[in-house]
């Protein structure tokens, strides 16, 4: 269906008339447009037998600037999206010992960002209805992504993050009390923090503990994924005692993914949560028109232009 961001402002098609009549209520009326001038200056008696093709050509312009400036779209088809859903925010540690080369996969020793982001990445792809938010915390924690539907953006902030983006330390209490605020915004009967990291709280303003009595009074659900190899000679600072408690106080549960294997489990207990009913959005996919009356009056005003060259006098002086 066609559609007109703004319809009023077709009213602009009868301006050369309204020029024309200006003109002829006061001969003083000076007319800023040149090519609409010869418009407005046609007697009524050669109102249609005294156009000429530089006159149409100056109406055809005007008439696609005009039609540009309504912004016509084409609306498609609608689209439901779907009933039902969760919200889910991830909290990503980007702390320096995240560049530890312990996970395998495929074969091959990855470090144990780019290994979580493989995961995450087909994680996110899973989440159609759901709405997803992405944190990143070091020595401080940041909400990349707010709530969304738009994964293709979650996905993007994803790739694009690089260790030590907010420092090199690990502020888990403020990761998850940012998480916590964040959902807290939202009027959801399942909110869901899934927290990961491969070290201690070593940073930040708020305490773990903390950040957990503020989850708990909120009603969020907290899962924790401790990342890292079984020998963690790099890092010996995993705190899985701090990571299951969070996840056991508020009713989640603590993974400890060694291998890629491990980090897959995760989508098991995630797709056997209760969805929760949302109201249903419809909306209609648009596709901008405006850039084709663009382009033809570009074309008409270049044709205009040329029928005002004097060629005749423009060969005389050549010769």
């Amino acid at each position: 269906m066609l559609e007109f961001g703004y319809p009023w402002l077709a009213f602009l098609v009868f301006l050369p008339l309204l020029l024309r009549l200006k003109r002829r209520a006061t001969s003083e009326a000076t007319l800023t447009l040149p090519a609409l001038a010869k418009l407005a200056t046609t007697s009524p008696q050669t109102e249609y037998r005294g156009f000429t093709l530089r006159s149409i050509l100056a109406l055809s312009v005007w008439l696609m600037l005009v039609l540009s400036a309504t912004q016509p779209r084409w609306l498609g088809e609608p689209i439901t999206l779907p009933q039902q859903g969760r919200d889910l925010m991830l909290a990503l540690d980007l702390s320096g010992s995240m560049e530890i080369a312990d996970m395998r996969y495929q074969g091959q020793r990855l470090e144990r960002l780019d290994a979580v982001k493989i995961v995450i990445s087909d994680f996110i792809k899973r989440r159609q209805g759901d709405r997803i938010g992405l944190i990143l915390f070091a020595d401080a924690a940041y909400q990349q992504t707010p709530l969304t539907f738009d994964l293709v953006t979650v996905q993007k902030m994803l790739d694009e993050s690089v260790l030590r983006l907010v420092g090199s330390r690990t502020a888990i209490g403020e990761a998850v009390g940012l998480a916590v605020k964040r959902l807290n915004t939202y009027d959801s009967s399942n909110k869901v923090l899934i927290l990961l990291s491969d070290g201690a709280n070593t940073a930040g303003n708020i305490q773990p503990l903390e950040a957990l009595q503020l989850a708990k009074a909120a009603g969020v659900k907290i899962h924790t994924v401790g990342v890292g190899a079984e020998q963690m000679t790099n890092s010996q600072d995993l705190d899985e005692r701090l990571l299951t408690h969070l996840a056991e106080e508020t009713g989640g549960r603590y993974f400890r993914a060694r291998d890629l294997n491990e980090l897959n489990a995760i989508y098991k207990l995630i797709d056997q949560l209760e969805p929760i009913e949302r109201d249903s959005v419809t909306y209609r996919p648009q596709t901008s028109l405006l850039h084709w009356p663009l382009a033809l009056a570009l074309l008409l005003s270049f044709l205009l232009a040329l029928r005002s060259i004097d060629w005749r006098g423009a060969f005389k002086h050549a010769e």
